[in-house]
Formats: structure tokens, C-alpha cells, sequence
């Protein structure tokens, strides 16, 4: 990768956190307002102070410049977005087609490269998430600022309103119409009271909705912030997905030389592997049930038609590599096959190593390890019907401690290649019972094979 390319890709906004200043409390209530108003309507002139008014319009009038060019650049960072969206979407549809060719070593490495060409797209594009939102944070912290000072002026402003108005109302109506001979004068000074109380009514009104814009801004301020921690852990998992990835594709070089033959002896020798731990898998199962020699069982019940939409995909931008049941690949019925005759018991999908995988619906953690077969693995129970979804193959877990509650689309780990795997993909079985044992020969934790239902039919 060249040297601009790469700082590009690690590019990171951080801005300092915002503290507006806390404002005091509205000095009056609703009820308190009423009793003003009717104050104000015998109240004398006030018309030096209507200028203040007039002020507030002035001082608060923002240059639309800066705005403009911020708009603008938002603007243009959603249009080279969407463009780079759509080369994404091409590399999808280059790694769906080679996935759909014959099984060789010029196909992986041909789907490899087109995951490290998208995964760099993406970067790309998350690069520019985080200027454009980071752009929207700023914007929105100076409306903060200026909203503040609002409050702070129609605060200042009402108070000397009502200060004046205080004075005024000690002198009677009877007085005031004594002062002004002319009976004109006095009906005028009555009108420009009417009207000052009406605009100091409105100023309580606008200073109720300045207010109130200022909590939208402060609410909108925090979900600023809290997309951008999610574009920076975003960008981070795609960095980590790029590095895999391309250590994936180098690995598969250096190990098969670039030569087919060595590729294909490869893949014989995990299938074998594979097929010797599902045959001893299952011969330890049957021990395992007929001794009642769990550590963990949990069984399904009143499981809801089939179509039943339950749950969600645990990744994003992913292309199924193996579906569920007797595909292909298994060869069930044959003890040569990988699963020792089985059929496949889940789903394979893969997105690019280092994906953030995602629990498929809320639930608990009830178990999670690390075993020859699986690699590292998680399994969550889903209530009410107590269906159990495990991932497999991860490369890294997400504090997905035993116990710990998980929310539908909370990560939970990371796509990978661990245990017998032949390239970085995510397992997904949903068990309608399912239990944990220790498997005596190497002490790891093991989970059951049997007893699975199509993920398909609650997807």
C-alpha cells in the first residue's frame, strides 16, 4: 500500500468534548406571567425599552456564509459517499460471481482481492462519515453557544421589562390621566403600554422556545457524538478486516507456492481433519446424552412456525459460502465427508476477515470458548422460546462474558478462521437444544452438533 493511501486510511477525528455552560431556571411561572400581564396593561410608556426588541433582532443575526460552506461541504462528502458506495457495490457482485465458480486457487485468491479492493472502499467511505458528521458536530455546538446567549439576553431583556413595569405600576391610572391634560396624551400613553405588554408576553414565549431549542440541540449534540464513536469503531474493525484479509491472501500464496495442486491438497487435508472431529464429535455425544454428563443444556419450546421472523442477519455486506443441511460441500452420508456423513448443521456467510459480527436478537450469553472445531465461539440463548445461536470461527470475542445480556445487533465478536476452517467466514447454527461438555481427551469445551433447525426460517 502506498505510504499517502495508507495514512489516509488511518485518519481519526477527535474533537474535544462540549460543556455548555448550565442556565438558570425560568424566573417566573405560567401563573406568575397572567398576574404580569395584567400589570403591564396599566403600566405607563415603555417606549425606550421596545428598542431593546429591536436589538435582540440585530445582535442575533448569524452570517449564513459559514453555514453555506458547511452545508456545501456536507453536501459534496454525501455525493462521494454514494459514489463509493456503488464501487463497493460492484466488488460485491465481483466476489458473488467468482463464488459461484468452480472451487480453485485462482477463484480464492481472486475473492480475496476483491475483499481487500472493498474493504479499502469502505474505509473510504467511513473516512468520510466521520468528516461529514464531525462537520454536523461543530455546526451544532456554535448553535449551542448561540442559543445560550439568547437565553442569556431574553433573560436580561424580560428582567428590565419588569423592572420598569415595577415602577410604573405604582403610579395610578387616576394620576397618570391628572398629569396629561390633554386627554389624547393619555389615551396614547395607555396604547403604547398595551403594546409593550404585548411583546414582552411574546418575548416570554420566545424565550420558552429558545429554550427549548436549546435541549434539541444538546439531545442532537449527543447522538452526533455517539455516531461518531460508532464510525470510529467501524473504521477500526475495517482496518483490523483489511490487515486480515490481505494476511489471508499472503498466507494462501506462501503456503500453496501460487500452484493449484498444492491448493487442492490443502483443502483435502482440512476436509479430513474436519471429517475425523465430527465422527469422534458424535461418537462422544452419544456418551455424553446417555450419561447425562452435561455442563449446560438448554432445550427450545413452543417453537414458532417456520417464516416467523425472529431474528436478524449477524453481518452486514455478507454472501452466503455454504447454506444449511445436505449441500455440496457435506457429501451426507459419506463418512469421507467433512461433517463425518452429516449434513452442515448452520449457515457459513463471510464478509471479510475482522467483520464485526452481531447477536441475531436479545438475549444472554449462556456459553462461549475456544475448541479445535469451532475455533472461537459464542452461544446465546433468545427468550421466549429459548432457540440457542452459536458463532463460530470467530477471530476475537466483544465482552461476551457468561451471563452478560445482549441486545439485537450488539457485536459480539469478530469474523475470522480459527478452528478447521479453509478461509475467514462466520458459522451460525440456532440449536432447539443445545448443551456444553468438556471433552475428556483435551480438556477444551465442546457443544453438541445435532438438534439444529434452518436458520433460514426464522431470518
Amino acid at each position: 500500500m502506498k505510504k499517502k493511501e495508507a495514512s489516509q486510511f488511518s485518519t481519526r477525528l477527535r474533537l474535544p468534548s462540549v460543556q455548555p455552560r448550565l442556565l438558570s431556571p425560568s424566573p417566573f411561572s405560567d401563573s406568575e406571567t397572567i398576574i404580569l400581564s395584567s400589570t403591564m396593561q396599566r403600566a405607563g410608556s415603555l417606549v425606550s425599552l421596545i428598542g431593546l426588541l429591536l436589538f435582540f433582532a440585530l445582535i442575533f443575526f448569524v452570517p449564513a456564509a459559514t453555514a453555506q460552506t458547511d452545508d456545501e461541504r456536507i453536501s459534496q462528502l454525501r455525493q462521494e459517499i454514494e459514489r463509493l458506495e456503488q464501487q463497493a457495490e460492484q466488488y460485491r457482485q465481483n466476489i458473488a460471481k467468482e463464488h459461484a465458480n468452480a472451487e480453485s486457487l485462482n477463484k480464492e485468491i481472486s475473492i480475496l482481492q476483491n475483499q481487500i479492493n472493498s474493504l479499502k472502499t469502505q474505509i473510504n467511505i467511513t473516512i468520510k462519515k466521520i468528516n461529514s458528521t464531525g462537520i454536523e458536530i461543530q455546526n451544532t455546538t456554535d448553535e449551542i453557544y448561540t442559543t445560550q446567549g439568547r437565553i442569556e439576553y431574553q433573560k436580561s431583556a424580560i428582567g428590565e421589562l419588569l423592572l420598569e413595569l415595577y415602577r410604573q405600576d405604582r403610579e395610578s391610572l387616576l394620576v397618570a390621566m391628572m398629569k396629561n391634560a390633554n386627554i389624547s396624551d393619555f389615551l396614547n400613553r395607555v396604547q403604547q403600554a398595551t403594546s409593550v405588554s404585548e411583546s414582552l408576553l411574546s418575548l416570554v414565549n420566545d424565550l420558552r422556545s429558545t429554550k427549548n431549542a436549546y435541549e434539541n440541540h444538546k439531545s442532537n449534540l449527543e447522538n452526533k457524538k455517539r455516531e461518531l464513536e460508532n464510525l470510529n469503531r467501524q473504521q477500526s474493525s475495517q482496518k483490523l478486516a483489511l490487515g486480515g484479509t490481505q494476511k489471508e491472501k499472503d498466507g494462501l500464496l506462501k503456503v500453496t507456492k501460487g500452484q493449484e495442486a498444492e491448493y487442492q491438497r490443502l483443502l483435502e487435508e482440512v476436509e479430513r481433519k474436519q471429517s475425523l472431529f465430527f465422527t469422534e464429535m458424535k461418537e462422544i455425544e452419544t456418551k455424553i446424552i446417555q450419561g447425562g454428563l452435561y455442563i449446560l443444556r438448554v432445550e427450545a419450546h413452543n417453537l414458532p412456525k417456520k417464516g416467523t421472523d425472529l431474528f436478524k442477519w449477524p453481518e452486514e455486506d455478507y454472501r452466503i459460502t455454504q447454506g444449511y443441511g445436505c449441500t455440496r460441500y457435506a457429501r451426507c452420508n459419506s463418512r469421507r465427508g467433512p461433517y463425518g456423513g452429516a449434513p452442515h448443521n448452520g449457515i457459513d456467510m463471510a464478509s471479510g476477515y475482522g467483520s464485526p459480527v452481531k447477536a441475531i436478537g436479545d438475549g444472554e450469553v449462556v456459553a462461549n470458548g475456544k475448541n479445535d472445531g469451532w475455533g472461537n465461539w459464542v452461544a446465546i440463548k433468545h427468550p421466549p422460546y429459548d432457540l440457542v445461536s452459536v458463532y463460530g470461527h470467530l477471530s476475537a470475542f466483544e465482552f461476551v462474558r457468561v451471563g452478560s445480556q445482549v441486545k439485537a445487533g450488539d457485536i459480539i465478536g469478530y469474523e475470522g478462521s480459527t478452528g478447521f476452517s479453509t478461509g475467514s467466514h462466520v458459522h451460525l447454527s440456532i440449536y432447539k437444544e443445545f448443551f456444553t461438555y468438556i471433552n475428556e481427551k483435551n480438556g477444551q469445551l465442546y457443544f453438541n452438533y445435532n438438534n439444529t433447525v434452518n436458520p433460514n426460517d426464522y431470518l
